[in-house]
């Protein structure tokens, strides 16, 4: 498979840009109902993510593609099928190649949704 099934990408779930620290990606995210959120992306150009931080745990998996995780100057190379747990209060980047899907959980409220009305 080279992108999520069409079922996952209902336009009311799609991550607005304004919440997102990557440009250009597709994301969609759901949402538990301990305040946790899962999302996931598919990048379709070499991309580059901004330096931030959270105030819960994000669990993030590679399904496609390579994700180069950015942590205190560390680059840790991520390919398909490797995953990777970020605590709290860690700043963190990435830079994502062509083509590359993941899935991320959040342990709190971390996307909101595109504005449809």
């Amino acid at each position: 498979m080279n992108d999520f099934p069409d079922f996952m990408k209902n336009p009311i779930n799609r991550i607005a840009s304004k919440s997102q620290y990557t440009e250009d990606i597709e994301g969609y995210v759901f949402d538990g109902a301990d305040g946790s959120q899962v999302a996931f992306w598919k990048c379709p150009k070499n991309r580059v993510s901004k330096p931030h931080i959270h105030d819960y745990d994000e669990y993030m998996i590679v399904v496609q593609g390579k994700f180069t995780l950015i942590i205190d100057n560390q680059r840790i190379p991520l390919a398909a099928g490797q995953e990777y747990h970020i605590p709290k209060a860690v700043t963190h980047a990435g830079e994502v190649t062509a083509g590359t899907r993941t899935i991320h959980v959040f342990g709190g409220k971390r996307l909101t949704r595109e504005d449809l009305f």
